[in-house]
């Protein structure tokens, strides 16, 4: 598996049709109705991906007040996105991307250096926020967990998307 170019702010974000813990998700079913948190993490139920996963669940009535979708992206198979979103009370889509389908579109494949310190080579805990006409307004890289769905709100805000 190669890296693959990441889209930046200003840029369309790539469309894609994927299978999630929800069922089917498309991209193009958000445009013109609400914006798109859509973020990536590596691995579903481990620590640093669950405390994630739950300060976006805990917040959700924050983002469905200000008319913005969470949608979640691993390379974990629908079994285990179902078992991790049963397990946590997540109702937000968690997309299966098997085939790294989405992953690859978004380059968030490639080296990570874990908090230990050591390197590994998988899906990159990014972010990007799509607004409703599908134009990416932010990318985050190598965000923290526990702040990152409140660092999402704010910007939102402030970009006039909330």
């Amino acid at each position: 598996m190669s890296e693959n170019r990441v889209p930046q702010t200003g840029e369309k974000a790539p469309t894609f049709h994927a299978i999630a813990s929800t069922g089917p998700v498309d991209l193009a079913d958000f445009q013109g109705k609400q914006s798109v948190v859509l973020y990536f993490y590596p691995k579903a139920d481990t620590p640093g991906c669950t405390r994630e996963a739950c300060a976006f669940r805990d917040a959700r009535s924050e983002f469905t007040e200000r008319g913005i979708a969470v949608v979640g992206v691993s390379a974990d198979d629908v079994g285990d996105q179902k078992a991790f979103a049963d397990k946590y009370s997540l109702t937000f889509p968690l997309i299966a991307d098997t085939d790294h389908q989405v992953i690859d579109a978004y380059g968030v494949w490639g080296e990570r250096v874990r908090p230990d310190g050591s390197k590994s080579t998988g899906v990159r805990r990014w972010t990007f926020l799509i607004d409703k006409a599908g134009t990416i307004r932010k990318v985050y890289q190598d965000v923290t967990p526990d702040q990152h769905a409140g660092e999402i709100l704010q910007d939102a805000q402030q970009l006039g998307l909330a």
